[in-house]
């Protein structure tokens, strides 16, 4: 089936419109026709090429919410009508959807992407959300209970959600935990909201004074502008996590310094050059430790779904039309945008 999409055709073209096809619906599949995908930081790197091994055409967005239009005939948990979420991935081995502890479980074969993953689909790997309509493995649909207002918000928490629970969760946020959130965008304002209702004590680290309040706002105990020495002391040796979410290269000394004993740095954001090696006896003296957390399973996500329905948590976001993708990348370098931006992808139409 052919539908309207946007993609590149190359690292150094703009996002324009283009047809592609979607493979029919087989037994175990569920056809999704797209309401609203959001824009990962992910989307920019993968299109512009920079990580290695972007397949073009590329058609990015793995942050998608959508209704079910059609479902193969072993499909049982789905139907018609019902509210679904597809995230950064659409396929795997047979075994790793089932497992509940974020992606440490995928095997060697490891999974296949919502875009630039391989694939036997046309044009040999899997096209994204960017798009009016997706076909996805049963095992890879998520459900959406939140309420109609909220879906575009939704979206978002499909890759930024995700990415911002499954640490926390690894690593026991909840009461009587002090837990640190480093910046205050995309990721960063979901792990605030996430560690808030998880009910640790949540301490915001920004480098701009003017976000103070819109952190405070968010969920935040209390807010540390990192590049005050005299707040950063006041915190020393006193937290047990800490989740750093910027995606640029920094010291992570300074954080490491806040920890407790056995307290733990923890890393999302990728940066494009590698961060300064750390002072290791701050490490070996405490016990502290520094780590990383990728995405997580499809139960995990779906976990996290449930908790943020449950607690009326969604991402903030600046929905745009997908006639404006090139403006928002442009102003998602320049971290313009809180916290995410949101395709309505009835603007496709349009294309």
């Amino acid at each position: 089936m052919a539908i309207k999409a946007y993609g590149a055709f190359a690292a150094d073209k703009p996002l324009e419109a283009m047809d592609i096809t979607r493979r029919d619906v087989g037994p175990h599949d569920v056809q999704i026709e797209i309401a609203y995908c959001g824009v990962c930081h992910s989307d920019l790197h993968t299109v512009r090429s920079e990580w290695a091994g972007t397949l073009f055409p590329c058609v990015p967005g793995h942050e998608i919410v959508g209704r079910v239009s059609a479902v193969g005939g072993q499909v049982s948990r789905f139907k018609e009508g019902d509210v679904v979420g597809v995230g950064c991935m659409v396929d795997s081995c047979k075994h790793c959807h089932s497992c509940d502890e974020g992606l440490e479980q995928f095997c060697e074969n490891g999974f296949v992407g919502t875009y630039n993953g391989p694939t036997n689909d046309a044009p040999g790997h899997t096209l994204g959300g960017y798009s009016q309509q997706i076909v996805v493995k049963d095992d890879f649909v998520l459900k959406i209970s939140h309420p109609e207002e909220q879906l575009a918000a939704v979206a978002p928490l499909l890759c930024a959600g995700i990415t911002t629970w499954s640490p926390l969760r690894h690593w026991n946020v909840g009461p009587g935990k002090k837990v640190g959130v480093v910046g205050i965008g995309g990721l960063g304002h979901m792990g605030v909201k996430l560690a808030h209702a998880l009910g640790a004590h949540v301490v915001a680290f920004t480098t701009s004074e003017a976000k103070r309040q819109d952190a405070l706002d968010l969920g935040a105990d209390e807010v540390v502008v990192s590049r005050n020495e005299g707040e950063m002391a006041a915190h020393a040796n006193s937290f047990d996590f800490i989740l750093n979410t910027v995606s640029a290269s920094h010291s992570l000394d300074a954080f490491t310094a806040l920890l407790k004993r056995d307290g733990t740095l923890c890393l999302v954001g990728v940066p494009e050059h590698a961060h300064p090696s750390p002072d290791v006896a701050a490490l070996i003296f405490k016990r502290r430790a520094i780590a990383g957390s990728l995405i997580g399973g499809i139960a995990e996500t779906q976990e996290m779904l449930d908790f943020c329905a449950q607690h009326g948590i969604v991402s903030e976001i600046e929905k745009i039309d997908i006639q404006e993708i090139e403006t928002a990348y442009e102003r998602m370098q320049k971290s313009d945008v809180k916290y995410r931006f949101v395709i309505d992808s009835a603007s496709l139409a349009k294309a």
